[in-house]
């Protein structure tokens, strides 16, 4: 065990100023999104409004993201990292307020779709930042660590959303203790924008005056890499559908089937979250027995038993352990497919390839929120959900699967 946090705090000690500072913007809005995560679904149900309603509003959101990903990552590519991070921030964050006190759904929709766009301004910049701040042999372990840090702040906002909620309802209003803490997660957002104000980007280095349409560019002088971000793009996809159909959803479903108080919800999410923390640590460990492909295809694989036993389940109990098992076993693997996607791409592009893989995993989530949504109404609360996180494991095995084929032999390839 001392080996093993001795050579974390290695890896730490050798990121410099840039990447720290990265890591602070996202614990703040990390949080905040933490907060808005455990508690927007049912704001909206508070405020008399339907299960379609939170599909539509999570359909639009995630396609709004979709939409932007690509433009935003050409725009992290051409206008720099800094800029581009600090314009989402501020933005967010004032569209994470709004989101807070409107009640009309036509506004709801419009914020909805807002805060897609304006939030894919972080985070498609976050990852190359990252990248280009660091020498290869440390990426496995820095996106391992950004991405257990990232989720460790989610769950403090978790756990902020559901005692917060529940501490202002002992003072007001169901509704009005949502919209407290709501406003308190829209600050946290918005302070992400100090660190990254902080950071010094050198844009000579990074990005070269004479890579005026990376796109066309890459195309040209890689079409080898502009395969992999394609093939990247496909197993993305078969991920986002199944994670659409369940993932928006898992604070009604703990509400709907188990009657769990927004305590409890968040409480269970934030363990979730911190469960995945502590795999993300794992995660470099397996990739040094079996390698890149086959720990993300592992990792996926055992986290399937654990969304059944949580789909069939009547004990809120076991339904919490298998939540918290498929969590962190499922995620675990990404940071790993994130340093094997920038370890194959130019860095004039990298933005580019972090949008597109970004995008087709949004677009599941829009596809496949309303489909949720119908499923669970068609069939009811046992039986919807139920059906819903089957379909999810399908889409996760044919994934799995998939990814294990295609990067196998494409790992084969790169060696020979």
């Amino acid at each position: 065990m001392g080996v093993f946090f001795q050579e974390w705090s290695t890896q730490f000690k050798t990121y410099n100023q840039n990447i720290k500072l990265a890591i602070w913007a996202n614990i703040f809005s990390q949080i905040g999104m933490g907060m808005f995560m455990v508690i927007y679904n049912i704001y909206i149900q508070e405020l008399g409004l339907s299960h379609e309603v939170n599909g539509q509003v999570i359909a639009l959101t995630s396609l709004a993201t979709a939409i932007i990903l690509v433009p935003a990552g050409i725009m992290s590519d051409k206008l720099g990292r800094k800029r581009v991070m600090v314009f989402g921030v501020l933005l967010s964050g004032m569209i994470l307020f709004l989101r807070s006190i409107v009640e009309m759904q036509t506004l709801l929709l419009i914020t909805g779709f807002a805060t897609g766009i304006f939030t894919a301004f972080l985070q498609v910049s976050s990852i190359p930042w990252l990248a280009e701040n660091s020498k290869p042999k440390q990426r496995v372990h820095l996106f391992s660590l950004h991405s257990a840090i990232m989720t460790a702040a989610n769950v403090i906002g978790s756990l902020l959303g559901g005692f917060l909620t529940d501490f202002f309802h002992l003072f007001t209003t169901e509704l009005s203790a949502i919209r407290f803490t709501l406003i308190i997660g829209s600050i946290f957002y918005i302070l992400a924008f100090f660190p990254i104000a902080k950071m010094v980007e050198n844009r000579k280095e990074k990005l070269p005056k004479n890579k005026k349409i990376p796109f066309r560019e890459f195309i040209r002088a890689n079409k080898s890499g502009f395969k992999v971000i394609i093939l990247f793009a496909v197993a993305q996809l078969l991920i986002g559908f199944g994670s659409g159909l369940v993932i928006p959803y898992l604070n009604l479903y703990f509400a709907d089937r188990f009657l769990a108080s927004n305590s409890i919800i968040g409480l269970i999410i934030s363990l979730g979250q911190a469960a995945t923390a502590v795999a993300m640590f794992i995660g470099p460990l397996v990739v040094r027995k079996v390698g890149e492909v086959r720990a993300v295809v592992y990792l996926q694989l055992a986290s399937l038993p654990f969304l059944l036993l949580t789909a069939y389940t009547e004990s809120l109990l076991l339904a919490s352990i298998g939540f918290l098992f498929r969590q962190a076993l499922m995620n675990a693997g990404n940071p790993i497919q994130s340093s094997l996607m920038m370890s194959k791409v130019n860095d004039s592009v990298k933005g580019l390839a972090n949008s597109i893989n970004q995008m087709v995993f949004q677009l599941g989530w829009a596809f496949m929120g309303p489909v949720s949504t119908a499923i669970v109404l068609k069939y009811g609360t046992y039986w919807g959900y139920a059906n819903v996180f089957t379909i999810t494991a399908g889409l996760y095995l044919i994934g799995s699967l998939y990814f294990l084929i295609v990067f196998r032999s494409l790992q084969s390839t790169d060696e020979e």
